[in-house]
């Protein structure tokens, strides 16, 4: 055990070593490669006009996103009535994309609970 966390120290110590010789370097470079994205001056007062904008934006979307919401139910619908011609296919995708949506679900849960199957704990 002692070994183990011996070289778990020495994992750690040659990663922050790492991360100090090429940390800097590599933010330097992201922020490079990123510079028209970034607004000048970055002050407090821009971050929270940035922000604003960012929320109202997202709300100005929505009637958008409703109006595709709309046509993919109408989609849904629409092969619903036709099932008869539905091919097996397409019938094991939606059943796999609910196995998917349920599977989200349940880690979900579990993530909620604390990591915990059973229920929760406190």
């Amino acid at each position: 055990m002692a070994s183990k966390i011996q070289q778990l120290q020495s994992k750690a110590c040659q990663a922050s070593q790492f991360l100090t010789k090429h940390g800097t370097t590599y933010y330097k470079q992201l922020l490079e490669q990123n510079k028209q994205y970034i607004v000048e001056p970055p002050t407090i007062e821009k971050c929270n006009e940035l922000s604003k904008q960012l929320f109202h934006t997202r709300l100005a979307s929505i009637p958008g996103r409703y109006e595709s919401f709309q046509k993919e139910l109408d989609s849904v619908k629409h092969m619903w009535q036709n099932r008869k011609d539905l091919k097996v296919e397409d019938a094991g995708i939606a059943v796999l994309f609910g196995l998917e949506c349920f599977a989200w679900y349940c880690a979900g849960e579990i993530v909620g609970r604390g990591f915990t199957f059973t229920g929760y704990c406190v």
